[in-house]
Parts: C-alpha cells; sequence; structure tokens
C-alpha cells in the first residue's frame, strides 16, 4: 500500500510540474491566434484547407460544430460498412453490422470510445486509422474549442464574437494535438508498443499450442486515445494487453498523458482571464478529489474479500482479480482513477472485478459529469457549471446578485447552467429504469442482483458522460444498447455543449463589473473547498439512491454472509 500512495505522489508532482509550460504553450490559441514562429505556416495551412479567420458568434460557432461532428459520423458508418471492399485490410475483414456500425461511429464522434466489439478481430487497418484514429483527434479538438469559447466568454467582453470553430479546430488538431502525439507515440514504440501493417502472425508458443498475434499501426492510435481522452483500444483488451501497454513505464505515462491537456487548460483559463490563481483554484478542486478516490480504491482493494478469507487465505492479501500482474495494485488503482476521472475509457484492469466500494469510486467520478480533470476540454467545462453554480449558492446565502469575474449570473445563466448539469443524470436514470423493465435488455446481463444493477448503471453512466469505459459481464452488442447508448452518447454530448455555448454567448455581452467589497473571492482556498462542495452535494446526491441499490447493497451483502 505504501508504494501504491508513493506512485500517487509522484504522480500528481509531475502532473504539477508539466501543467503551466502546456498551459501557457495553448495560450495563443485560446485567444484566436498562432506563436510567431507558427504564423507562417498558419497562413499556408487555412489558405490549403480554404478557411477564412473571421469571428463568429456563438449560434454560427455551434452549428458549425454540430454540422461538422455529424458530417464526421457519416463518413465513419459508411468507412466500417465499406472495409470489405477497400485496402489496408490484411485479414479481409467484412462490413460491421448496421447496428454496431452506428454505435461507433456515434461514439468514436462523441469522444466516448464505447467499443462493444473487438477491435483486432473486427475492424481493418485503414478503418482504425482513417477512421477511429481520425475521430479521436477532431473529437478531442471539438471539447478544447468549446473551452477556448468558455474561457473567451470571460476574456472578452460587451461583444458577441467567440472565435471561429474550423479555425479554432484547426489550430488544435495541428499545433497542440498532433506534435504531441507524434512525440508520445515514439516514446511508446521505444517501450514495446506495435506499429507497424504487417498482416497477423501465427506463432508456436512454450507449450507447443498456436496462436495468433494481432498486428498494426498500434502507437498512432494509442497516443491520440490517451492524449485525446478518447480510451479505445486498438485491442479488445485495452491497456491491460501488452502490446498496448508493455511496461510500468509506459502505464505511467498513459495515466499522465490522460491527465496532460485537461489539467493544463485550467493554467490556460487562469492566464487568459489575467489571474492565475483561478486557474490554479480549478487545478486545486480537482486534485482533492482525485486524491481521495484514488485513496479510496487503493484501501478497498488491498484488503482480502469474504471469499479469499474463507478459502484461508492471509487477511493482508491483496484483491488482484481482474488486474494486470505485470502492474502493481497502485498502477491500477491509479489507472482505474485516471481513465474515469477523464472521458478516457482505457483500462489496465476489469472493472467489474474491482471491491463493490472500489468499483463505486470509477461510477461516481463518471457520474459527477467527468470534472476531476475530466477530458480534454469538457472537464473543464463540466466543472466551469460547478463553479458558477457554487457562486449562485454563494449569493443567495450573503442576499447578493451572483457574479464570476466580473460577469453576473442572472436568471438565464443558471437555467443554462442547470441544463447542462441535469442532462446526464436524466438520461442516465432513465436508461437505467427502461433497461431493467426491458426484457431484451435483461437477456444481457450475467450478474444478478445488486452488481447486476451495478452493470447496467455503469453503462449507461459511461455512455452518457463520454466515458466509454465498460464494467463487463454486460453483453451490449445488441440493437437495444447499439441504439440506446448510442442515444445517450450523443445527447450527453451535443446537449451539453450546446448549453454551453448559449452559456458563453450570454455571457460574452456582458461588460466586466470591478470587483467591491461585496464580491465573493473566487480566488482563494475556500472558493477552492466550496467549489468541491458543490460538485459532491450538487452532483453526487442525484445518484446516491442508484447506488445504494448497487455497489454500496453489494458490499453490505457479501460481508454480512
Amino acid at each position: 500500500m505504501q508504494s501504491a500512495f508513493l506512485l500517487l505522489i509522484v504522480f500528481m508532482v509531475v502532473l504539477t510540474l508539466i501543467t503551466k509550460p502546456l498551459g501557457l504553450y495553448m495560450v495563443p490559441f485560446c485567444e484566436g491566434r498562432c506563436p510567431r514562429f507558427l504564423q507562417g505556416c498558419d497562413k499556408l495551412v487555412l489558405k490549403l484547407f480554404r478557411t477564412e479567420n473571421y469571428q463568429q458568434s456563438w449560434v454560427e460557432y455551434t452549428v458549425y460544430l454540430l454540422f461538422f461532428n455529424f458530417a464526421g459520423l457519416v463518413v465513419l458508418y459508411l468507412l466500417q460498412r465499406l472495409q470489405g471492399f477497400l485496402p489496408y485490410n490484411p485479414e479481409g475483414l467484412g462490413a460491421i453490422e448496421a447496428f454496431q456500425a452506428l454505435n461507433t461511429a456515434i461514439s468514436f464522434v462523441t469522444n466516448t470510445n464505447w467499443q462493444s466489439y473487438s477491435g483486432e478481430a473486427t475492424m481493418s487497418y485503414l478503418t482504425q486509422m482513417a477512421g477511429l484514429a481520425v475521430q479521436n483527434f477532431v473529437s478531442a479538438a471539438t471539447g478544447i474549442c468549446v473551452a477556448f469559447v468558455v474561457i473567451r466568454s470571460f476574456s472578452r467582453k460587451e461583444t458577441k464574437e467567440v472565435g471561429n470553430f474550423l479555425v479554432d479546430l484547426v489550430h488544435i488538431t495541428l499545433y497542440v494535438l498532433l506534435p504531441i502525439c507524434f512525440i508520445y507515440a515514439l516514446f511508446l514504440v521505444s517501450q514495446g508498443v506495435l506499429q507497424n501493417f504487417s498482416a497477423y502472425k501465427e506463432i508456436v508458443t512454450l507449450a507447443g499450442d498456436k496462436q495468433v498475434l494481432a498486428m498494426g499501426p498500434v502507437a498512432s492510435q494509442e497516443a491520440i486515445k490517451l492524449i485525446g481522452t478518447n480510451g479505445g483500444g486498438f485491442f479488445n483488451a485495452n491497456s491491460s494487453h501488452p502490446f498496448e501497454n508493455p511496461t510500468e513505464l509506459s502505464n505511467f505515462f498513459e495515466c499522465l498523458s490522460i491527465f496532460a491537456i485537461s489539467a493544463a487548460l485550467t493554467y490556460t483559463f487562469g492566464y487568459c482571464v489575467k489571474d492565475t490563481r483561478q486557474g490554479w483554484v480549478f487545478y486545486g478542486a480537482m486534485a482533492i478529489m482525485f486524491i481521495i478516490a484514488v485513496s479510496v480504491v487503493i484501501i478497498f482493494e488491498s484488503q482480502s474479500t469474504p471469499d479469499l478469507l474463507a478459502a484461508g487465505a492471509d487477511p493482508s492479501f491483496m484483491n488482484m482479480e481482474g488486474k494486470e500482474v505485470r502492474f502493481d495494485l497502485g498502477h491500477s488503482s491509479l489507472f482505474t482513477v485516471v481513465t474515469t476521472s477523464a472521458s478516457c475509457g482505457a483500462v489496465n484492469n476489469m472493472h467489474d472485478s474491482l471491491t463493490p466500494i472500489a468499483g463505486s469510486v470509477p461510477l461516481l467520478l463518471m457520474a459527477l459529469g467527468e470534472v476531476v480533470y475530466g477530458g480534454v476540454g469538457s472537464g473543464f467545462y463540466g466543472m466551469m457549471i460547478f463553479a458558477i453554480i457554487a457562486v449562485f449558492i454563494a449569493g443567495l446565502m450573503v442576499g447578493r446578485t451572483p457574479e464570476y469575474l466580473g460577469k453576473k449570473i442572472a436568471p438565464r445563466q443558471m437555467k443554462l447552467a442547470c441544463i447542462g448539469m441535469l442532462t446526464t443524470p436524466l438520461i442516465v436514470l432513465l436508461g437505467a429504469a427502461i433497461t431493467c423493465f426491458y426484457p431484451v435488455a435483461l437477456d444481457s446481463l450475467n450478474n444478478p442482483s445488486a452488481h447486476g444493477l451495478t452493470e447496467y448503471l455503469y453503462a449507461w453512466v459511461s455512455a452518457a458522460n463520454n466515458n466509454g469505459s465498460a464494467f463487463a459481464g454486460l453483453n451490449a452488442n445488441t440493437p437495444f444498447f447499439n441504439i440506446g447508448l448510442g442515444i445517450a452518447m450523443w445527447l450527453g454530448r451535443f446537449v451539453i455543449i450546446a448549453s454551453i455555448m448559449a452559456l458563453s454567448g450570454s455571457l460574452v455581452t456582458q461588460k466586466i463589473i470591478p470587483p467591491t467589497s461585496g464580491t465573493l473571492p473566487t480566488s482563494g482556498i475556500l472558493f477552492m473547498f466550496l467549489l468541491v462542495g458543490t460538485v459532491f452535494l450538487v452532483g453526487a446526491l442525484t445518484y446516491i439512491p442508484s447506488l445504494a441499490l448497487g455497489p454500496i447493497a453489494e458490499h453490505l451483502t457479501i460481508w454480512a454472509n
């Protein structure tokens, strides 16, 4: 257990050290410009893409964003359906079934990467590269675009201009995501991650049996799946597969890469609003919740289970069921919390095998809206919703009109913030309720009682919050789940984005009000803990009844026996 907590300390130190430089690098792009050394290249790129660098209103920005992502959905769907006729398919894999192709297309366009298929047995190299990997880039860039608009809504005043979607998309993709992923992919290759176009290889094992080893361009997709908080694995086993995550060093940096941009955006925010303390408040609130979550998982996974105790095992024996034996408990616990804090469905262990309380942690982190660093862009604007609600609650307590960074939080802003906050709980709870009463859906369940309810709940929470990880034990490759979870992913992504864009559009038109003696300070420790409390009280309480019937009931049941 000591080594696990030491790993957590080292992780937080390294993450904190990279937050400022990466955040500073993104500042020019957030301000709608390129650094001086990229300006010449940028002019050529924008000319090549025929992109005019003019300012858009929030409505025009949102329309461009929605149409671009819908076009990506259509292209990715067709690519899956036609892959049997396309090149770079050495295994001769045929077309993806229609419902599954639709679910997968929605999944990757929404930055969810929910996978109801085995990647190495289903997707051709071309589909992996030109379809899934490309969407990993642009879906991540879309989230950062929205985060930039939110930051501009507080840094700009008395204007309707929030930026240009296509320009932001090009800047983020080419100058932020692509260079980071290129360097990171080289590192992964150095650790042993595959990167080739070879046909699958048949080998003879030490036991004398024959085994087929899947090949492919893994490192390039692995880099953006982690940096962009996408999570979709090239292989079915995801980051527990040695060809995706070969060493403890690669495991550490995979965890770090998931949080890198999300953490850096907090500093970008503080710098752009001319008060870096505001950004560090966001970072601190996220860090507090993250450390608590990792600690809970470590503590409960370090304990033995009733079955092991009944079999005569040492009480100090850890719960290694479902864990990758190459990594110790610390690496597995850290990865579990990181991937569910962010909107990244990558896993290096099976969450289904976690102890009930430890398993409730990733479920709760997703249910909170994945604001503990969160997905690239989405974590920041999700936390901004809670910051606005926290300011509103504080304003009610002192009897003042709430304001944040000099912008008034009026009824319109609160309504839009509430829409953003309540969208995913509504989708999750409604979807889970329908599932429990739908006979076809019940047939997909492999576990009974409270554990089965947790599996259902986890699937809907993962889909609606665009995480993509699975609890296992649930056959989601059915028309019901492919369509239902697909709808949940689309609404959970774009309804929230639309509400955030409308919120930003209403804030950017306001003038900045100078602070007074009665203004709530939002740059100190007090507001940091108020923000943490708001996240838990407002976000978590929505799911308490479900958690009580699921993991909490399971914990009490197994230990009562």
